[in-house]
């Protein structure tokens, strides 16, 4: 009798899921509570999309709730720009947060009275030190901190100097509020970190209702233990914070306080994920913007043609783990591949189009041809195709001097015309540089696609267009924005550019079977190009007059799946 323990299947937990799951069995929670708290100071990428899906999965694996919190507390880089970019992007990523949507700047009212509780306890004081001065106050981390001098203020002296920064009674920067801990503590967070510092700045969502806000590291647990947050997953440079993060929950008297866990980031090689090298690149002009598809940004990745299902499948490859490692851009461009291999229709595209001539096929005359939509799924079913005396091939595809083991066309040599038919080369013309300009075959009528013809054989096949029918399109080819052999950035800390990371080709057609399929330009219109790769029309760039295209990625991998 089959053994039915060992033919279930063995499911491994990451280590996330295994606290988790000891919490829920040992009743330390009930519910789980998760949470994405970006800050809007710029737009989302693909590092943050392994944050959503995380956060969110683990919501609902469990039966549990799933938060967007905008970690909305400096107002000096935020903009409703970012927040209306991150919200499309989490929604477009999967993220459901079924109307659990939440600013931190909500809370500031009860930022501000936890502040008003710890320095009632002794636990926070009000320091006139200047930036620098805090910071030569601190040490190092070899050696010891020393106390400010406005560390043994008195309860009542702190209360009033913070209730008059609130009123707006001192400068920027004159004073601010510190936590009061240890400063000789090797942890150097725990070294009576600032909570709160003047700022006069309009907030986009509180306007000049405050002129003080409160830090980070103090907004964070509050923000978390107020929406019942019962694990506060985030990344592995918060782990020396963790201390002070429990610190704050445990001093101002937070019941059943939420549990920071940290996981490693996700590293994509030979891409900037950076939001300051981002917004320089937006600034300086050399993107068009943070949805430029050479960015790894999620609207960047949007508009390129990535979709949700692809990115999915590559964070599921990556996997969570407690350890820092740098994964190939080549794993992304495999996922995309597998997801849309066997759900795109293929078309032909010529990119670097000349004229072929069939100089003995009736002129005027159209006849259409039938072509398979997708070679790989049948039930994709098929189309038909113009096919005419006048066609286009790309220039790749012919060459008057061929090449050792050049089964393409070329003068005396037949080929097949795919889905159509033999054409054998007869002569070509050139223009005055030397440059093939047309091309003139003969057609066997013989040889029609799928007429069962075998009497011969050609070994080479290649695509083309009906040049009456054929559309102009725009196409981009892209590659990474940084230079792979040189790395990501220079020793000054600049990017390293690779000025072939896009090539835009202005004359190129596509068959009209393609056209006729795009209702919607914003939709995610993506096709085979047949021995070209998978190509995506622009949302941003297309008019209805003219389509854009841009690259998603190569038809070939260099990335090979793992398999046990």
């Amino acid at each position: 009798m089959e053994n039915k323990e060992l033919s279930k299947e063995v499911v491994s937990k990451n280590f996330i899921e295994q606290i988790i799951e000891k919490d829920l069995a040992e009743g330390k929670v009930k519910e789980i509570k998760t949470r994405f708290p970006p800050e809007p100071n710029g737009y989302l990428h693909i590092g943050h999309a392994k944050s959503i899906l995380l956060n969110y999965g683990l919501a609902q694996q469990y039966g549990g709730t799933f938060n967007l919190r905008f970690d909305d507390t400096n107002p000096t880089k935020e903009k409703v720009e970012y927040v209306d970019s991150i919200i499309e992007d989490v929604h477009w990523i999967g993220g459901d947060y079924e109307n659990r949507l939440f600013y931190a700047s909500d809370y500031f009212h009860d930022m501000y009275e936890a502040a008003i509780k710890l320095i009632k306890k002794g636990k926070a004081y009000v320091c006139d030190l200047s930036a620098d001065e805090i910071r030569e106050y601190r040490g190092t981390l070899t050696e010891v901190g020393k106390n400010s001098p406005y560390r043994e203020r008195n309860i009542d002296e702190n209360l009033e100097m913070f209730i008059n920064m609130k009123e707006g009674k001192y400068g920027d920067g004159e004073k601010v509020l510190r936590a009061k801990i240890d400063m000789t503590s090797p942890n150097m967070n725990m070294r009576d970190p600032i909570i709160y510092r003047i700022a006069r700045m309009t907030h986009h969502n509180t306007g000049d209702d405050w002129c003080i806000y409160p830090m980070y590291d103090f907004a964070h647990p509050i923000e978390d233990a107020i929406e019942n947050i019962t694990h506060s997953i985030c990344t592995l440079e918060f782990e020396d914070h963790r201390p002070l993060y429990d610190w704050f929950l445990k001093e101002i008297g937070y019941e059943n306080p939420p549990q920071q866990i940290e996981f490693a980031k996700l590293y994509l090689t030979n891409v900037i994920t950076g939001k300051r090298y981002i917004k320089k690149l937006v600034d300086d002009g050399i993107v068009d913007g943070w949805d430029d598809p050479r960015l790894v940004t999620i609207s960047a990745l949007r508009r390129r043609g990535f979709t949700p299902s692809s990115i999915k499948m590559f964070m599921e490859l990556c996997g969570v783990s407690k350890n820092n490692s740098s994964v190939d851009y080549a794993m992304l461009e495999y996922c995309i591949r597998e997801d849309l291999k066997l759900t795109v229709p293929r078309v032909m595209a010529v990119l670097d189009p000349i004229k072929v001539i069939i100089t003995n096929y009736p002129e005027g005359q159209i006849e259409y041809l039938e072509a398979a939509n997708n070679q790989e799924e049948e039930s994709m079913g098929t189309r038909q195709i113009p096919f005419a005396r006048e066609l286009y091939i790309d220039r790749d595809d012919f060459m008057v001097e061929p090449a050792k083991k050049y089964f393409r066309l070329y003068p005396g040599n037949e080929v097949r015309l795919m889905n159509a038919y033999f054409v054998k080369c007869e002569d070509y013309k050139l223009d005055e540089d030397g440059n093939v300009t047309e091309v003139y075959c003969t057609y066997d009528p013989e040889t029609k696609s799928g007429s069962g013809f075998n009497a011969r054989k050609v070994k080479g096949t290649i695509h083309w267009l009906a040049a009456e029918k054929a559309i102009p399109v725009e196409v981009r080819l892209y590659e990474n924005i940084v230079d792979e052999d040189k790395g990501v950035y220079k020793e000054d800390g600049s990017v390293n550019l690779n000025p072939n990371s896009l090539t835009t080709l202005k004359n190129c057609y596509l068959e009209p079977n393609a056209i006729e399929r795009i209702q919607d330009i914003s939709a995610h219109n993506a096709f085979q190009f047949l021995r070209n790769g998978y190509f995506c029309v622009d949302s941003k760039d297309s008019t209805k007059e003219k389509l854009v295209f841009n690259r998603i990625v190569s038809l070939k991998s260099s990335y090979r799946p793992v398999t046990k």
